[in-house]
């Protein structure tokens, strides 16, 4: 999956926009928190997991890393090549839909709805 595909798959989430950050890192957020990094010099996508249980699980099958810099809360790396385009769209939805629930009801309320 390119840096571009990943954009879009990104920007395709309501309410969701891309900020440049620590050195040319391509962030997504929803509201103030992120919920996607790619297009560093790494290679990988950072993505949360649902829960830090699966996080671990997919560390340990080799199915992922730890995150840089985000070694708690359910945060992986992954090298997008490595897996067909949908599994990536997947692992960025669920990334989306577990940050998007951590916000206030007043601030999911405000945000366009989910298809």
């Amino acid at each position: 999956m390119t840096e571009d595909e990943i954009e879009t798959a990104c920007i395709a989430l309501p309410g969701t926009y891309r900020v440049i950050q620590w050195m040319g890192a391509h962030v997504n957020k929803i509201d103030e928190k992120m919920n996607a990094i790619w297009g560093d010099k790494t290679g990988l996508l950072t993505i949360k997991c649902a829960d830090a249980e699966t996080a671990k699980m997919l560390i340990e099958v080799g199915a992922a890393r730890p995150a840089p810099h985000l070694p708690r809360g359910g945060w992986i790396a992954i090298v997008p090549g490595e897996f067909a385009a949908e599994e990536v769209v997947e692992r960025l939805r669920t990334s989306y839909t577990t940050v998007r629930a951590s916000l206030s009801r007043s601030k999911q309320a405000a945000l366009p709805p989910v298809d």
